[in-house]
């Protein structure tokens, strides 16, 4: 098992101090090294500055295993930065906390408990009174489309629909920021649309800032307002890209010359850093 490697602050007041006007997430000089059973190491994240402004919808977008994950981790406050630091509202990470939803590509829920259950356990767990628990798990059960699904459990739904309990479980509880890792890698490509348009559907209603990490191209590109583009392992950000198409938005402007422009940009991005990984 990996040790817990220490972060290495930066000096008082810089973190404060380069983070812009409207940013809601600065993540400043992060890496991360692992250490194996037999003392070696292996680099997961080389140094990444990146900034993410309130009510963004920022995909990372990297060829697997390049390290957009062990980010997404360390912003969530599950795992630990080698340096560097990262900061939500001005305020150091340096644990999990319920101003940050995370929403996993497996189906976290809890096998024994029904969809409102699931939905309301972090209310109650913060001693939310019964009521407003209710009414606000109602609000996102009815936005994620669950309505007379509340009394079923895990088990009896599709992929798709416990995924739409998890989103709803994180929005439920208000988080500053959602942290979304490969939600829908799971699920099958009519799914999986359909829940690309619902997600997308709610972030325009409830304009919530959204880190979404994926690999694959299409998504990045339809679901955000700016793309991040990791290189191979160790991984860094080696391309930012706006996403300037209308909203809302449906599957439809898939077919438009902006997004197929996009899209062949970021394809010889990603094919570059595969093929890069590959000859290491």
């Amino acid at each position: 098992m990996n040790e817990r490697p220490h972060p290495h602050p930066l000096p008082e007041g810089e973190g404060v101090k380069r983070e812009g006007a409207g940013n809601q997430l600065s993540i400043r000089g992060v890496s991360r090294t692992f250490s194996g059973h037999r003392g070696q190491t292996t680099q997961a994240l080389l140094p990444v500055d990146f900034d993410v402004r309130q009510n963004d919808f920022v995909t990372i977008l990297g060829p697997s295993g390049c390290g957009k994950s062990t980010l997404l981790r360390i912003v969530a406050g599950l795992d630990f930065p080698s340096t560097g630091q990262v900061l939500l509202d001005g305020q150091p990470v340096d644990g999990p906390g319920a101003d940050r939803g995370m929403v996993f590509q497996s189906y976290t829920l809890f096998p024994w408990l029904n969809i409102a259950q699931n939905i309301r356990f972090g209310l109650r767990e913060r001693g939310m009174p019964e009521a407003q628990q209710k009414e606000r798990a109602d609000y996102f059960i009815a936005k994620v489309g669950l309505r007379s699904f509340e009394k079923h459990f895990p088990k009896q739904l599709s992929g798709g629909m416990q995924q739409r309990t998890a989103i709803a479980r994180a929005l439920a509880n208000d988080p500053k920021i959602l942290l979304m890792d490969e939600p829908f890698g799971a699920l099958d490509n009519q799914t999986r649309v359909l829940m690309q348009e619902l997600l997308l559907g709610i972030w325009e209603a409830e304009r919530k800032t959204v880190l979404f990490v994926t690999h694959d191209i299409d998504e990045a590109i339809f679901m955000a307002n700016r793309v991040a583009v990791f290189s191979a392992r160790p991984g860094r950000i080696k391309a930012e890209l706006a996403v300037d198409l209308p909203h809302p938005r449906h599957y439809t402007v898939k077919t438009t010359p902006e997004f197929m422009a996009l899209k062949a940009r970021l394809t010889e991005e990603i094919r570059a850093e595969s093929l890069a990984s590959v000859e290491h």
